[in-house]
């Protein structure tokens, strides 16, 4: 029991460290602004992303920013409209090397889309060593395994810190078929709670269209964006700032519970 026990912290710890890369500095920090990431934070998000997700943080804030520019059209790098459910997992992923490569080539229209971020695509996805963080997390977790003879933990600490695919597509697929809609926004973004709940607020998908650079995705009472509390931690401490937005104005659609 307390091995398993362990196994579950190992799991959580990896996972928040995940989850706080990419929902706090990657997303709400460095894609939309909405938390202002003190010099340190800032660095550890630049130079260590990489490392800590497998995702590159220019990378994916362009990708992000693509997906809000073209929000489930054709164009969108990941819109359940437009791909199946399940196929979306792969879609995302190409998506993403996709637009990594234009980036690293010098793409006129990416490039322009993140002119504000004032650093280079990380020095790995620049030599094609994009496999380098997974094969670290893998031989972390083999070592685990082999030298603690505790494999199980081992998984844990693999699957928490790279479990960024199925929350991406948890967002991106399910936050926009299945849910409610709080405000009348053009494009098919639903809040859901469950997802909210997993993914630390990214599931409250229509809460954040209509308002992305707000910090809190909840958007009214009853809503619980755990990743907006993650936020108000790392403020406490010094890691970030939350920048101040205005209440947001739009009356609220029918079908908002």
């Amino acid at each position: 029991m307390l091995y398993l026990a362990l196994c579950l912290a190992v799991f959580v710890a990896a996972y928040l460290l995940n989850i706080f890369y990419i929902t706090v500095l990657y997303h709400r920090g460095l894609t939309h602004g909405a938390v202002k990431l003190r010099p340190f934070t800032r660095f550890l998000a630049v130079h260590t992303g990489s490392w800590v997700t497998g995702l590159d943080p220019k990378g994916w804030s362009c990708m992000h920013r693509l997906h809000h520019l073209h929000s489930d059209t054709p164009e969108d790098p990941h819109s359940p409209s437009h791909n199946g459910l399940i196929e979306l997992m792969l879609v995302q992923l190409r998506s993403y090397n996709r637009i990594l490569v234009r980036l690293i080539k010098g793409s006129a229209a990416e490039t322009a889309l993140v002119k504000d971020l004032d650093f280079p695509v990380s020095w790995l996805n620049r030599r094609g060593l994009w496999s380098l963080p997974y094969a670290l997390h893998l031989s972390i977790t083999v070592a685990i395994g082999v030298f603690g003879h505790a494999w199980l933990l081992g998984a844990a600490y693999y699957f928490g810190m790279l479990s960024h695919p199925i929350q991406g597509w948890m967002v991106n697929a399910l936050a926009h078929r299945f849910g409610y809609r709080s405000f009348d926004t053009s494009d098919d973004s639903r809040n859901n709670t469950f997802v909210a709940l997993l993914v630390f607020g990214e599931g409250y998908q229509n809460n954040h269209h209509h308002a992305p650079r707000s910090a809190n995705f909840a958007a009214k009472a009853g809503e619980l964006d755990l990743g907006y509390l993650l936020c108000r931690v790392a403020e406490k401490v010094g890691l970030i700032e939350i920048v101040p937005t205005p209440a947001p104005l739009a009356e609220p659609v029918a079908d908002a519970p």
